[in-house]
């Protein structure tokens, strides 16, 4: 019982990924709006973009795209991957 349990909490979790940081009310559209959103840390941004780049978000038999939950839409893996490169080169990570 405790078994099954923790599997449902891990995919619970999961299937929430990173939308448990983004603010409330706030809807991101593009990988781009993460970088530019002030409501959140620069660790955030990055936290919330690699999620959003891993293949887990990816779009059955789309690989070239992600959707996390709490977006409109999915975008493809090369936004998400400019967003994340221009994280680094705003903040020099």
């Amino acid at each position: 019982m405790m078994e099954n349990m923790l599997k449902r909490v891990a995919n619970d979790a999961m299937a929430m990924g990173p939308t448990v940081l983004m603010p409330k009310n706030v809807q991101f559209r593009r990988p781009i709006d993460v970088v530019n959103s002030p409501a959140l840390s620069t660790q955030d941004k990055r936290t919330i973009l690699a999620a959003w780049a891993s293949d887990f978000y990816a779009v059955d038999s789309e690989p070239a795209l992600r959707q996390i939950p709490g977006t409109p839409g999915p975008v493809s893996i090369d936004d998400v991957q400019s967003a994340l490169q221009e994280l680094d080169r705003r903040y020099d990570l």
